[in-house]
Parts: structure tokens; sequence; C-alpha cells
């Protein structure tokens, strides 16, 4: 009737022309027009744009924030819940990487500008893309210039904290050893609490000038995007300082994450405030989850360095003016290195699903977090 129909419309409305058309109907049903069948049928398939993408390695169902708003509403109405819940997505692959072959992350979301777009609440005040190919293929300028911002921050870095304040370390050579002297190719993943804004590079004013003024010893970091990469010329100065731009609020697979495991696979030391941000109240928040991401893929298992300092943010007050502090009184508390070599290669001939693994590996952090806060808040408090 729709080929009727449609040859009514151009004016062909005679008995010969009706029947022609049936028997061009059946024609077209017994098989002798399949493209255009299927081309209709195509041209009604959901658009992309309206239908929910899965992230394979990290469900939706265990987002924290998807899941703190589904627990909040299985307390107030259970029934009320599948009106809430996202559409169920398939299960993530049974079969985690092995200890050799990393999982592949070309499968993941790996642009930060992209995934920011589909969050509305997460702001790009300045585009990032073109940072990270410079900073997975540096030139021979690039490391020029990364010298000598490096040699700036770290000199005055060392001045303000070891000469303008009143700095001690415990167990400096830990750090020392690991930073100059770790085995090749060994990556070192240093984590700390995060109190001011001059944290990161204040607290490598500790180290040698050997170190702290060498771009290929000094670590690599991530920094806010809204903060330190809001315009180009911030974006230069701290890209070659060795800072990479994290988007926060938009989950673990993304960009600044990628970039770390590739560097760690590299064996370079990389800094992490796993706290997420500058912790003002020094709660003890729970920890994010990127740090487990960056240790549980590394091709090479990395030395985990805890640290927790005391003094940093009467250094840098995080109230304004915003002005460096003399002489006051700064604490920095090395802790032992973690091995969790074994507890990573168990995770994975377990199979454990990667959201769990994250979590757990995060989990050994904050313990050891809770243990060196305690005693570095109790030698803060008795240095005269």
């Amino acid at each position: 009737m729709l080929m009727v129909k449609c040859l009514r419309i151009h004016g062909h409305v005679g008995p010969a022309s009706t029947s022609a058309a049936m028997r061009s109907l059946n024609w077209m049903f017994a098989g002798g027009c399949k493209q255009p069948i299927q081309a209709l049928v195509v041209r009604y398939v959901q658009a992309p744009e309206a239908r929910p993408v899965p992230d394979e390695g990290y469900p939706v169902s265990s987002q924290s924030d998807r899941k703190e708003s589904i627990s909040t509403a299985t307390q107030t109405d259970r029934r009320s819940l599948s009106q809430i819940q996202p559409p169920s997505l398939p299960p993530p692959t049974s079969s985690p990487p092995s200890s050799s072959s990393p999982p592949s992350m070309s499968d993941r979301i790996a642009d930060a500008q992209q995934v920011a777009a589909k969050d509305a609440s997460v702001a790009m005040p300045y585009n990032i893309d073109w940072i990270f190919p410079r900073m997975r293929n540096p030139t021979t300028f690039w490391h020029v210039t990364s010298q000598l911002v490096v040699s700036v921050v770290g000199i005055f870095s060392k001045f303000v904290l070891m000469f303008m304040n009143k700095t001690r370390v415990y167990n400096k050579e830990r750090l020392v050893h690991l930073v100059s002297k770790r085995p090749k190719g060994v990556p070192l993943v240093t984590v700390s609490n995060h109190y001011s804004c001059f944290d990161d590079p204040g607290l490598w004013g500790v180290l040698p000038l050997g170190l702290v003024c060498n771009t290929f010893s000094v670590r690599w970091s991530m920094a806010a995007h809204d903060i330190c990469f809001t315009n180009k010329a911030h974006s230069l100065f701290f890209m070659f300082g060795k800072c990479i731009p994290v988007v926060r609020g938009i989950g673990v697979y993304q960009e600044a994450i990628n970039l770390c495991i590739e560097k760690a696979a590299q064996g370079h030391w990389i800094h992490i405030f796993p706290e997420g941000k500058v912790n003002m109240e020094k709660d003890e928040l729970r920890l994010k989850w990127g740090v487990g991401r960056i240790i549980y893929e590394s091709p090479k298992i990395p030395i985990i360095l805890p640290m927790w300092h005391e003094g940093m943010d009467d250094v840098l007050p995080n109230v304004e003016p915003y002005v460096l502090q003399r002489k006051k009184k700064v604490t920095l508390n090395v802790g032992q290195p973690l091995d969790l070599n074994d507890f990573v290669q168990e995770l994975k001939k377990k199979q454990v699903a990667e959201p769990i693994a994250r979590k757990l590996i995060t989990d050994k952090i904050q313990e050891a977090f809770r243990d060196l806060r305690a005693e570095t808040e109790k030698l803060h408090r008795e240095r005269d």
C-alpha cells in the first residue's frame, strides 16, 4: 500500500498502474530489492548521542558518584530505584590483563577535552589537547627549555624552604636514594598529602641541587587544568616544568592518567597527590583511584614511596593575599617504601575486576598514610 500511495502522489492513478505497483511490491518482498529495505532500516537506528555508551574498563555501576546517588535512592525509596539507575551495561571482560601485558589504553577514553565535553559540570577554560603530544615526544628544544624552567624553579624552591623557613626532613636518604639510585628502568611513584599550593614544587627544595635542577631526574606531576593551564603562557610554563594537566571530575580514564602510565613504563619518577585537591580542612579524605590505576596498569610495578608533611600551609597560606611567609616550621617525613609487586601480581592472577583492584591498591596507600600522618604530626609538635 505504501507503493500504491507513492504512485498516486505522483499522478499514476489508473488500474494498470495499481496492478503494476502490486507486482513490484510482491517482487520486492520476494527478495528482489534487499538493499533499499536495509537502507530504510539503517536510517531509523537510534543516534549514537542518544544511546548509553558503556565504559568497559569502569562500569557505570562502580562510579562513585553514581553509587552514592543510587545508595541515597535505595534508602529513600527502593521502588523508584529502577527509574534512576542507568541502563544495564555489559559486564567488564572476565580475563584481566596479565602482568607482562598491561591493558590496552587505545579502547579507553583518551582525550581529556572530549571527555570533559560529555560532562557539562566540568569547565574547560583552555584547550589542552596540544600539550600531551609534546610531553610524549619531547624534542631537543623541549628538553633545553624544560631544563631552564626546572632549574629556576628548583633553586627558588630550595631558597624558600631551606633558607627562608625552618625545615626538617626525616628519612631524607630514602627519597634521595630512590630518586637517584633506584634500579634502571624501575619507576618511582611518590605520594603525599596536599595542604598547600606550594607543596609542589616547594617540597623538592629538600633535594640536592643536582637532582632538583635536573629535568631528567625531577618528578612528573599532575596539576589541575583549571588552575595551572588557563592560557598559553601558563600552559607552556607548567608543561616545561613537567606538570601534566589533569581534568578533575571525569574519572580515571583520561589522558593525564594514560600519560603517567606511559612515563612509569619508561622508568620515570611520578609524584601524585591522591587526595585530588588541596585539603585545606585537613580531613582524612578517601584517596582517588587514579593512583591505583597507574600502579595496576604500569608494565613495571613502581616503587611506592609515601610521604607526609606539616607546615607547608604556613609557608603559603590558603587565604589571600597568598604571600610566601618566612621563619615557619616545616616537617617532611619520608615513609618506608611500599613493595606492592606481589600484591598486584596476586590481583591479576585471581582475575580481580579492575575497579576493585584499583580500590584495593589505593587502600594500601591510605593505610600507609594513616600511620605516617600520626607519626609526622607528633614529630612536628615536638620540634623546638
